[in-house]
């Protein structure tokens, strides 16, 4: 007999410790990185870290899990669009 249920959505959550470190899983995919933005698809949306000195301490691609280390200014989530037009080319309009 065929399984049809929809696949379960990996669990995310964001657990941030100060603002110096920067723990995520959930995450399908780092878009780019450099030391002022990290940008990453995650389940639940969109994801883009902002701040200083920011460094990739952990990359998971197995398990989901990201860690982010460096000065955290901001974290801003953007829902996945229904119109076809993805957030990174929203972004960089």
């Amino acid at each position: 007999m065929e399984d049809r249920r929809a696949p379960v959505e990996a669990m995310h959550s964001l657990s941030m410790e100060g603002r110096r470190r920067l723990l995520v899983s959930g995450v399908t995919e780092v878009e780019s990185f450099n030391e002022q933005e990290v940008l990453m698809g995650t389940t639940q949306g969109a994801l883009a870290v902002h701040g200083q000195d920011l460094h990739m301490e952990k990359l998971s691609v197995d398990s989901g899990d990201v860690v982010v280390t460096g000065q955290i200014d901001a974290l801003e989530y953007e829902d996945t669009p229904k119109t076809g037009e993805g957030f990174f080319a929203r972004l960089f309009r």
